[in-house]
């Protein structure tokens, strides 16, 4: 295993560049890029990194010089003969051959477009704009650098003993967390832990503790390069970026109001009927709901991101008794600013009422909260998204108000549009 706090004492970036391969990614970033390249291949769109915690100030923390290297170091990177050969042959979710021979060949000759940074009070604005399958795959190795070296500017001036207990308490901490883990029955969970990771090693190291720890009640992980190397399920369906880019698109209202469920005949089409999961709170899950064509209560489940997750359950549990399918055949995915106090919670409220799994992220993966003088190392808030598409303003509405994002005006006609009425701002914790 590796002695991480040695290897980030005696730190050279060219034996620990940040991002280690083009694989080093979200399985579902994959996935939509395969639906992307498919669908709408020429669809130009501008991402944007947005940093919600704004005390966070990122341009003081870190060298422009590192990350200019760590970014063009990104650039550099393709697709290597092994990757390859795993991504064509490998079976994800019970299918063999997921990604198309076309599609696979677009993967191997990619290069990720030019990227432009700029510095204005305090924060780095980074941003990219290209053909939409090209560009999108900037958005998680963009947070993987910003946020590895946020953690690498903070333990620069740590000793070796320091660094060694520093880590040992963090493992330590996990390694509780695990254990409390252990003892909920029938438990499925998976690592979602990379967009706003300490760094690439540690969370190696947590999936590592996970499969140990948990055994098969730790169904995978979002990371293709871990679930290579450590020969375990790569997990992921899709995200908010596919409705965002489809409404922006849409030419009038009622495109706009069917765009979300455009997203998923084209995703039900590109996968056969399977990964059939609905992720319905890019504009309001309720009234994404009610709205929905019959055929989408057939699928197989839902992934509830944003807002009271209790609520978000009990409101899709109501939808489906409504449209005649039974609830305990369904699966739900919690997925948002999970720790381990709210999956018990949660499991104990919904188990045996439905399937439920949790996809853990930053507090897997980046809890090291009190562990340093000022808090340096407690994890924040920073997303990539989709901007504009041809031009034309992406919005996010949420089920939480301080996730939406887009121009008031904009705003203002999708939450017309899609009849969002009164919603409740939650503590965006990551």
């Amino acid at each position: 295993m590796v002695d991480i706090a040695t290897r980030v004492y005696n730190h050279k970036w060219k034996i620990d560049p940040i991002v280690r391969s083009l694989i080093d990614d979200d399985f579902y970033k994959l996935l939509m890029c395969q639906s992307v390249f498919r669908n709408r291949p020429d669809t130009t769109v501008s991402f944007s990194l947005i940093n919600r915690s704004t005390d966070v100030r990122l341009a003081e923390l870190i060298d422009e010089g590192e990350l200019r290297e760590q970014l063009d170091h990104v650039r550099g990177l393709s697709l290597t003969r092994g990757e390859s050969t795993w991504l064509r042959g490998n079976t994800f979710y019970g299918k063999r051959q997921m990604f198309r021979p076309d599609f696979m060949e677009f993967l191997e000759g990619l290069r990720l477009p030019p990227y432009h940074l700029e510095t204005r009070d305090g924060q780095y604005e980074l941003s990219f704009e290209g053909r939409w399958p090209e560009v999108m795959l900037w958005e998680i190795p963009a947070l993987t650098v910003l946020m590895e070296l946020r953690s690498r500017a903070v333990l620069k001036d740590m000793g070796r003993f320091e660094l060694q207990v520093l880590y040992a308490r963090a493992m330590t901490r996990v390694w509780e967390k695990i254990q409390t883990l252990r003892e909920l029955p029938d438990l499925l969970i998976a690592d979602f832990g990379t967009r706003r990771r300490h760094s690439f090693l540690w969370q190696d190291w947590c999936v590592q503790a996970m499969i140990e720890g948990l055994g098969d009640r730790f169904t995978g992980t979002s990371n293709c390069l871990i679930a290579m190397h450590r020969d375990i399920e790569a997990i992921g369906t899709n995200a908010h970026e596919l409705p965002m880019v489809y409404a922006a698109l849409a030419e009038n209202d009622e495109a706009l109001r069917r765009a979300p469920y455009d997203v998923l005949a084209d995703w039900h089409e590109e996968h056969d009927g399977n990964l059939r999961i609905i992720l319905p709170d890019t504009y309001g899950s309720e009234g994404f709901l009610d709205h929905a064509p019959d055929w989408l209560a057939g699928w197989t489940g839902i992934r509830i991101d944003s807002g009271d997750p209790a609520e978000g359950a009990e409101t899709a549990i109501r939808w489906w008794k409504e449209r005649g399918e039974d609830p305990r055949e369904k699966l739900v995915i919690f997925s948002d600013g999970l720790d381990v106090e709210k999956i018990v919670e949660l499991h104990r409220q919904f188990h045996g009422r439905v399937k439920v799994s949790f996809g853990w992220g930053t507090l897997l993966t980046n809890d090291f909260r009190g562990l340093v003088p000022g808090d340096g190392l407690a994890p924040f808030s920073l997303v990539c998204k989709a901007v504009a598409a041809n031009g034309r303003p992406t919005v996010k509405l949420s089920d939480n108000p301080a996730k939406a994002m887009g121009p008031e005006e904009e705003v203002d006609r999708y939450k017309r549009v899609f009849d969002v009425g009164q919603q409740v701002a939650q503590k965006v914790i990551v």
